[in-house]
């Protein structure tokens, strides 16, 4: 498969687009006062510790406080869980960038299962006002507070430094055995202290003076943490995780792009520099575009990322998927549309299922939608026909970095599913609520706001001194309430006894009027 980075830096924001086959596949943006700060390392305070919840808020010198659960506190009397080593191996396994899933963040232990009978609880570790070392394992994300973890994680080209864990890992994607064996057995025979080690997939093959260099480079920069930390006063940020521009390039090049292309002559020198140094068998990789039109232009991807923000998509069979990004989930509803199909209604159901699964999939990975979802297929009796588009599901899932979790298909017809989140959607990043609407997405219907004004002067007729009720509305209202609905303000004078006049305001919004009486 053809792939290839697409960097636009020429402007206020950064974007960052893998394109597979022509296609746009990921897109990551970053902006300089919403960065992603997954895998930054602070010096914070315990502002207030939360047995009820066994967790603590966090001040790391962030805008709203971050918080930090039991499991993921290491205070050297209580090793982290078993379940931390397997997340973090599967999770650098992934070669993945910060923006689209967990890869250059720490990875956090499963909270699923509740805090293990065998820790101790957070009162007892934790106090407040205590000081505390802490790395950010999910940005903020709406009016949640970034999460932290105490077990850091330091990434390299090859290696990932665990300094608070003593275990060696090999990643997934390294499926020679006689390889995975040389990686582990090299990497034992290194170190020279206790501290774990993840060999990642491009360190396949990289002779020991290589893995030998980044560890001691991966070491220094531990070591120089540690000192900052003693010098530094609580909140302050210690380490700061690279640039979206440098994590896409060191994390997708190589293994998932073959080409970096560029706008910006300075981030190209950046990068063109930044590969010499740790990556100079790629050098010939980058190139820097020099044409007249926008980048993502000549490319074709603004329409893609316009599409990626709209409710409704369409299938090219006919049917549409509608996708609802709630608080608590994310809900997608697969339709028949216009497509009728050619024999019966079960054929026409299967259809449309799996072809909704493909771009469901692709939708899901390029809006990077995570946490809770749950897919409304079209209804399939045929439990064959059920299980078919499950698995065409998770095969079509098994292509996205992100760690996803797949049930089959439920008694009501539903797919519930799960896919780690740590940074904002694409719509949460590049959208707002609607200032019109707060958000809601729905407006009152006209002829309900007329006879919600029918009511109200009713109300406020009954104790009028005057002979007349003036009615300030938008004029979309105005014209309803005149026209359409005037025998409305026909019975309405007959009941209160007074002149109802309708005024339009153009500046109202379209629930809004004022009701006021005049002599």
């Amino acid at each position: 498969m053809d792939k290839e980075l697409i960097i636009n830096a020429l402007g206020p924001e950064i974007r960052v687009a893998l394109l597979e086959n022509g296609v746009l596949a990921e897109i990551y943006v970053e902006r300089q006062d919403e960065g992603n700060i997954a895998g930054n390392i602070y010096k914070g305070r315990i502002q207030r510790v939360l047995p009820g919840m066994q967790a603590a808020f966090v001040d790391v010198g962030l805008k709203q406080a971050a918080f930090i659960y039991v499991d993921e506190v290491l205070n050297g009397r209580t090793p982290p869980p078993e379940q931390m080593y397997i997340n973090k191996e599967n999770e650098y396994a992934e070669e993945n960038s910060s923006d689209a899933g967990e890869e250059n963040g720490p990875v956090s232990s499963s909270m699923s299962s509740g805090r293990r009978s065998d820790r101790l609880p957070i009162e007892e570790m934790l106090k407040d006002g205590q000081e505390i070392l802490v790395q950010v394992a999910r940005s903020p994300i709406g009016s949640k507070g970034a999460r932290l973890t105490t077990c850091v994680s330091l990434p390299g080209r090859f290696l990932v430094l665990m300094p608070t864990v003593d275990h060696i890992g090999i990643s997934r994607r390294i499926t020679d055995e006689e390889e995975r064996g040389r990686l582990k057995q090299l990497v034992e025979s290194m170190r020279t202290s206790s501290y774990g080690y993840i060999v990642r997939t491009a360190g396949e093959g990289v002779n020991p003076e290589v893995l030998s260099q980044e560890m001691e480079f991966l070491n220094n920069l531990w070591s120089d943490i540690q000192n900052r930390c003693q010098q530094a006063s609580a909140p302050s940020l210690l380490h700061e995780e690279l640039s979206v521009t440098l994590r896409c390039v060191r994390d997708l090049l190589a293994h998932e792009a073959d080409k970096v292309t560029i706008d910006s002559p300075s981030v190209y020198k950046t990068v063109s520099s930044f590969i010499g140094k740790f990556m100079p068998r790629l050098k010939n990789s980058v190139a820097l575009y020099e044409g007249n039109e926008p980048i993502f232009d000549a490319y074709n991807l603004e329409i893609d990322i316009q599409r990626a923000l709209k409710k409704k998509v369409w299938l090219k069979c006919g049917g549409y998927i509608i996708i609802e990004i709630t608080e608590a989930l994310v809900a997608i509803d697969v339709n028949t549309g216009r497509y009728v199909g050619k024999r019966n209604f079960a054929e026409t159901v299967l259809k449309t299922n799996l072809e909704a699964v493909k771009e469901i999939a692709y939708q899901i990975r390029l809006r990077n939608l995570g946490g809770i979802i749950i897919i409304d297929f079209i209804d399939m009796e045929n439990r064959v026909d059920q299980e078919k588009v499950y698995n065409t599901l998770k095969e079509a899932l098994s292509r996205d970095k992100a760690r996803t979790n797949v049930l089959p298909v439920s008694d009501m017809g539903l797919i519930q599913m799960t896919r780690k989140r740590v940074v904002k959607s694409l719509p949460r990043m590049l959208c707002e609520p609607c200032f019109y609407c707060e958000g809601e997405g729905m407006l009152l219907s006209r002829r309900t706001i007329c006879y919600n004004i029918f009511r109200d002067v009713c109300r406020q007729s009954a104790d009028a001194a005057g002979n007349r009720i003036h009615v300030k509305v938008n004029p979309v209202i105005a014209d309803l309430l005149l026209g359409q609905e005037s025998e409305l303000i026909t019975v309405l004078e007959q009941r209160v006894g007074l002149q109802v006049c309708i005024y339009p305001a153009e500046d109202y919004h379209l629930e809004q009027y004022d009701i006021a009486e005049i002599q």
